[in-house]
């Protein structure tokens, strides 16, 4: 029999309580267990005013953003709506059915302002790891390190090509945020001081970003983020924001093992990492820093032609010279140089040359050097530390280590796929590290609650 139908009736009084209506299994249950926001009031009191009309609720703004970058809403105004009719996510923001929901405005102020100020995103981060560590989940003893480019909010056709381009033209007063930071940035490591090579374009709107083809692809303006991650069970440690070139992206990750050293203590015993941060430099402070590199060796000194390459030759440090394959010395100096400076070359390579007759007569000169008199080799200031991850390149744990380095790239699947960054909504060197922290901090309490899930009640 078809029952009667239904309509809507109202009461006075309604008894509803929202945590008999969130799921035990919820995601946001087990994330709420490891969300520790006691001492944000504390943290934010010196960055705002004593007076005037009380603010916005700061917690309340950091668990929206928390549920945005955790479930991959990536328009404020659509995460005020989801907040607003979602049970689950007023439940996790200590709403109730009668609080409204901040505007969507709310949040640029904040995060333009006194959470940008403050560092507050950073200080997220680090309580974030530190609950990690707490838990367990972080040994510190083999980190991984890589980057990837995520796009820009910036196109081709607002920009201007490298020969027209003149920052000294830009007036910082009348300038927009993302254009005043390109211009604070400029002596930075990370951005404008990585390399003296000027992009093919820069953006109106963010030229701090960079206009790459890295991809093989079409070229597009982006910025890489900079994952150090603990290889157990896959927990960012640390986050960097740089351009999009090598030598930024190798030299955020001196910054964050510095940074991961004087947060958390933590002192790795290997660095996994791909070719890209295989180059002498790197190799040889990684070295000097006790840390095992396990990194393919940037090496482009062997040879296509089939003759003898560098590595074929062995090694004498005792005696500062070469043994090539016959047994002839090859040394980088044949007599004492009264005058110092006539030595070295000045430029951290040193030549070693073998003697002219005795390459002449030489059986295996067409091995050797077919096209000229004498065989020389060039030793980099780094050698020795190259020498030292070769050696390692050849062990088991090297091998493991390789498979190992895959967990970061996982990681960054998850970031675009599931975590939907992939593309930038802010603009400018900060609004893109206070992206890639959120983004982080969402993906390590996603971790936390996949390993330790709130308990199931009856």
């Amino acid at each position: 029999m078809m029952g009667p139908k239904q309509e809507a009736q109202a009461a006075l009084f309604y008894e509803f309580s929202l945590e008999d209506h969130v799921p035990q299994d919820h995601l946001l249950r087990s994330i709420d267990r490891f969300v520790d926001l006691d001492d944000i009031r504390q943290y934010l009191a010196e960055f705002y005013s004593h007076t005037g009309r009380p603010s916005i609720d700061p917690e309340l703004l950091i668990r929206m953003l928390l549920v945005g970058y955790c479930f991959g809403i990536r328009s404020e105004r659509r995460l005020c709506e989801e907040v607003h009719l979602n049970l689950a996510y007023r439940w996790f923001c200590r709403l109730n059915l009668s609080n409204p929901v901040p505007n969507h405005s709310t949040f640029s102020k904040n995060r333009h302002g006194r959470f940008r100020e403050s560092k507050l995103l950073r200080h997220l981060f680090e309580k974030t790891v530190a609950r990690c560590i707490e838990d367990g989940l972080v040994s510190g003893q083999r980190l991984a390190a890589d980057a990837s480019l995520i796009e820009a909010d910036a196109n081709k056709q607002n920009s201007t090509p490298k020969e027209d381009w003149d920052h000294n033209a830009i007036d910082p007063s009348d300038a927009p945020r993302a254009v005043k930071e390109y211009l604070d940035v400029l002596d930075d490591a990370a951005f404008g001081a990585a390399s003296k090579v000027d992009p093919k374009f820069t953006s109106h709107s963010d030229p701090a970003s960079q206009w790459t083809a890295a991809r093989k692809g079409p070229a597009f303006f982006s910025y890489s983020t900079n994952y150090l991650i603990d290889t157990d069970h896959s927990v960012i440690v640390d986050v960097e924001g740089t351009r999009s070139i090598r030598q930024a992206e190798v030299g955020s990750v001196r910054i964050m093992l510095d940074r991961i050293k004087a947060q958390h203590d933590i002192d790795p015993e290997r660095l996994i990492a791909d070719s890209a941060y295989g180059s002498g430099p790197m190799l040889g402070w990684l070295v000097d820093r006790h840390i095992k590199p396990h990194i393919p060796v940037l090496n482009q000194a062997s040879r296509k032609d089939g003759t003898w390459s560098r590595t074929d030759f062995e090694w004498d440090p005792e005696n500062n010279q070469y043994i090539c394959p016959e047994g002839e010395p090859l040394k980088q100096f044949r007599r004492n140089y009264s005058d110092p400076n006539r030595g070295p070359t000045g430029k951290g390579v040193a030549k070693y040359q073998a003697l002219k007759h005795t390459c002449q007569a030489c059986p295996s000169k067409m091995k050797c050097c077919p096209n000229a008199d004498a065989r020389k080799i060039t030793r980099e200031e780094h050698e020795d530390a190259r020498q030292v991850a070769r050696d390692i390149a050849k062990t088991k744990q090297y091998a493991i280590s390789m498979r190992l380095r895959k967990k970061v790239e996982m990681l960054f699947a998850h970031l675009k796929r599931i975590l939907g960054l992939g593309r930038l909504r802010l603009r400018g060197p900060c609004g893109a590290n206070d992206e890639f922290l959120l983004a982080a901090t969402a993906q390590n309490l996603r971790k936390l609650a996949k390993i330790f899930p709130a308990p199931q009640q009856t």
